[in-house]
């Protein structure tokens, strides 16, 4: 849908895709008096930053310095180079030299506002914040949207049920981050939204790209984009096909991509004009807890359990940030479970979305047992393994020390269970749960210079066509650094994509 009486279809600057990245970018636009529109290729705004908790990773704003945690651009430089080495450099300080600027050109706006919030960085590396770094919006109240909050995606568990927004509830974390900034892009006057219109193709007039083709359900449409095109449409995780001719471990089916979404069809469009792509086997992964319905939930904040593959033993630290524990169980393979008692009462783990106990087991996706022998029998796991395993991991718990992966010694491991991450599993009936290789999209896609835009294979960029977040190979290669920077980096090089486009047409 458009704004309304909005019937035209040129404009100055063609946003694809509505999550974050996008939603920055277009909104940077607009508010420079640039005509956006933003095309939303399934009914619902906002992606899986909807879905998200909204932590946006941009260091040394003013919102760190307001809270006063020490946060800097030189700590944040020390710790992203001492993660990616000189890799990405000319990224990594765009990336830095823009998050500060970007933060301050948003709060320019009354309906963007950010605070600090605790969550650490995810590697132990100089320049770290142990308390974390992360900036997360307010909730914000529907009524401040008005019938534009039915166009922003509800949370997954809803989502997924078919459900929209709870009644006068507000739109809290990733739908407060996807609300602030429609409010900000629709009060400027220069910006439509279209959703159910997805991006088919690219328009290219004398090497140059100035527009897009759609499909709608009333039939094709093309919108001309006189300043540039913005690809932030998202990666291809939900496409099966695309993931094993790349190699992407995991499925389709244990994605967090909302329905319809993220099939790779901006990244395909460019690459049939020439546009080069890189880490194509990459994506930001997470343990998934298998679902009654065949899908996967993220977990993340492990409090108590343990975690075994299928020879029933241990192969990680359970407690690492959810990106380093999905790759250990990629590499891991599966099966895999997290065995736990009754001592917490249920699941020793956030999960989104969640289902409940009996749900898990009527479908299978739960075992449960008087005794560890009877629980490994029924997971098919060797005969004694996991007793062995779990009276180890017992020894550690008691003794306050995991001797073999060092679970709770990191304040990542401590943050979800201040007491102690290290709980005895001894409280009968016992249970597993089976884990997957779950993800929160793929970071492989069009390769981009730091203003964003798209390059051809010889390293030349495609005038007029620009590109951010995961529908971009992201700078960070295989690593997660810290939450939000999939959200953060999105942001930073969007808004660099229209400062571009500006300067490009001065």
């Amino acid at each position: 849908m458009g704004n309304a009486g909005e019937s035209q279809d040129h404009f100055d600057v063609v946003v694809a895709g509505s999550g974050a990245g996008a939603m920055a970018g277009a909104f940077a636009a607009a508010a420079r008096g640039l005509r956006t529109v933003v095309l939303e290729k399934t009914p619902l705004l906002g992606g899986t930053s909807a879905y998200s908790g909204s932590a946006v990773w941009l260091p040394g704003t003013r919102v760190q310095e307001r809270a006063g945690i020490g946060d800097s651009t030189a700590s944040a430089r020390a710790y992203l180079r001492a993660l990616l080495g000189d890799a990405g450099g000319a990224h990594r300080e765009a990336f830095l030299e823009t998050a500060p600027a970007l933060v301050e050109f948003l709060e320019g706006d009354p309906a963007l506002e950010f605070e600090w919030q605790a969550f650490p960085d995810y590697f132990d590396a100089p320049g770290r914040m142990d308390r974390g770094r992360s900036i997360v919006p307010p909730p914000l109240p529907a009524e401040r949207l008005g019938e534009l909050a039915s166009l922003v995606r509800p949370p997954v568990d809803r989502d997924r049920a078919g459900l929209g927004h709870a009644p006068d509830a507000p739109l809290a974390q990733g739908r407060a981050l996807i609300g602030r900034l429609l409010l900000a892009f629709t009060t400027t006057g220069n910006g439509t939204v279209r959703t159910g219109t997805a991006v088919t193709g690219l328009i290219a007039e004398d090497g140059r790209v100035t527009g897009v083709e759609a499909a709608t359900a009333d039939g094709p449409v093309r919108f001309g984009a006189a300043r540039g095109v913005l690809l932030a449409a998202g990666g291809f995780e939900s496409s099966a096909a695309l993931r094993e001719a790349r190699g992407v471990p995991g499925s389709a089916d244990w994605t967090m991509a909302p329905d319809g979404a993220d099939t790779g069809d901006a990244i395909a469009a460019a690459v049939r004009i020439g546009a080069s792509t890189g880490l194509l086997d990459q994506a930001w992964f997470c343990p998934g807890l298998a679902m009654p319905d065949g899908r996967a939930a993220f977990a993340l904040g492990l409090r108590g359990g343990l975690m075994v593959d299928g020879s029933g033993r241990r192969f990680a630290n359970e407690s690492l940030p959810y990106d380093r524990l999905g790759r250990e169980l990629a590499a891991a393979g599966v099966p895999a479970y997290l065995i736990f008692d009754s001592r917490a009462g249920g699941l020793p783990a956030i999960s989104i979305p969640a289902a409940a106990q009996d749900e898990h087991l009527r479908a299978g996706t739960w075992a449960e047992a008087a005794t560890l022998d009877a629980l490994a029998g029924m997971l098919g796991v060797p005969a004694g393994a996991l007793t062995a395993t779990v009276e180890r991991f017992n020894g550690f718990a008691r003794a306050g020390r995991d001797a073999d992966f060092h679970r709770g010694e990191d304040p990542y491991d401590r943050f979800f269970a201040p007491d102690s991450c290290l709980v005895p599993v001894e409280v009968p009936p016992y249970y597993a749960a089976r884990i997957v290789l779950g993800d929160l999209g793929t970071k492989g896609g069009l390769r981009t210079d730091p203003d964003a835009r798209v390059l051809d294979a010889r390293d030349r960029p495609i005038p007029g066509l620009y590109a951010a977040g995961n529908t971009s190979a992201s700078f960070t290669g295989p690593h997660y650094p810290g939450p939000g920077i999939p959200i953060g980096s999105a942001m930073a090089f969007a808004y660099r994509a229209v400062d571009h486009m500006r300067r490009d047409h001065a």
